[in-house]
């Protein structure tokens, strides 16, 4: 079974995006860091001990790779906004075996003393429009939830809106159980993600 571990949202300017998510939230987002093999940059948010908001954008000036960055981030454009969901699992190639076709290859990646193994589409997009989560399996105790300070905000829903809304439940039905999260029909893909904050309910 697959477990919630993070929510990442997109922007085009990682500081731009971080100063919106601030204002909105009513809390400080702490320095993340470079993902040198997608160019890509992040900034990070504890939603407690287990879980936390990565905010992501397009590195300027960083080297692409050889393959679509991850979460789709070439094609991004607009308000910052989620964008997708990344679930941990203790067996990435059985997850894989169990997930649908394009969810990813696996990539061995590293940040520090963060080690981590996550499949990656090779089109850059997950299944259904990107609704389906990325799956990510941790190499050893390392997480960086526990090491960012508890901002108390917390995630409480996780709305996915599909054209496919019974295909995409079908296909995570045997994946994973979080009361947390929705599946509803849309004729647009996009999803929401539904914090609790100190200052109240606020949705991304």
């Amino acid at each position: 079974m697959l477990t919630l571990d993070h929510i990442a949202i997109s922007t085009e300017a990682l500081e731009t995006g971080a100063a919106e998510v601030e204002e909105k939230l009513g809390v400080p987002l702490a320095p993340g860091g470079q993902h040198a093999a997608m160019g890509t940059w992040n900034r990070l948010l504890s939603l407690g001990p287990e879980e936390y908001l990565e905010l992501i954008a397009t590195e300027p000036g960083a080297p692409a790779p050889a393959q679509p960055r991850w979460f789709d981030l070439d094609n991004f454009a607009g308000v910052t906004r989620t964008t997708t969901w990344i679930c941990r699992c203790d067996d990435l190639d059985a997850a894989l075996a169990a997930a649908p076709e394009g969810t990813g290859v696996p990539w061995s990646l590293e940040r520090a003393d963060l080690r981590w193994r996550m499949a990656i589409p090779t089109t850059g997009l997950l299944p259904f429009s990107g609704l389906f989560p990325a799956l990510i399996e941790w190499s050893g105790p390392a997480h960086p939830a526990p090491r960012l300070e508890d901002r108390s905000v917390r995630l409480t829903g996780l709305r996915l809106i599909s054209p496919d809304a019974d295909g995409l439940s079908a296909a995570l039905a045997p994946m994973i159980s979080d009361d947390r999260i929705e599946v509803v029909p849309g004729e647009v893909p996009r999803m929401e993600a539904v914090l609790a904050t100190p200052s109240g309910e606020i949705t991304l």
